[in-house]
């Protein structure tokens, strides 16, 4: 059984950098700070706030320098099995 999607991948990416955004203005860090803090340049800090594009380094670096570090650590690391066969083929 599959899972039905509700947003897209671009929806989920604009909304993720909505919160990184939220996160560095309470904070009150602008975006060239957080350029210098996380070494992402500003033209790319920009581009992810506005339209959720950034590569995977980037958005941990600034996630590292917004010390949010723990939650890309979490991504994919609890993740629930959808079926015993999936049990029975981790461990193969």
């Amino acid at each position: 059984m599959e899972a039905l999607v509700w947003e897209t991948a671009e929806e989920m990416d604009k909304k993720l950098a909505q919160r990184v955004r939220r996160i560095r203005r309470r904070r009150q860090i602008s975006q060239e700070q957080l350029s210098r803090l996380s070494g992402v340049s500003y033209g790319s800090i920009k581009r992810f706030e506005t339209s959720g594009k950034i590569s995977l380094l980037a958005l941990t670096k600034i996630a590292l320098a917004l010390d949010c570090g723990d939650d890309i650590r979490a991504l994919f690391s609890q993740v629930p099995y959808r079926s015993i066969e999936e049990v029975i083929h981790e461990n193969r």
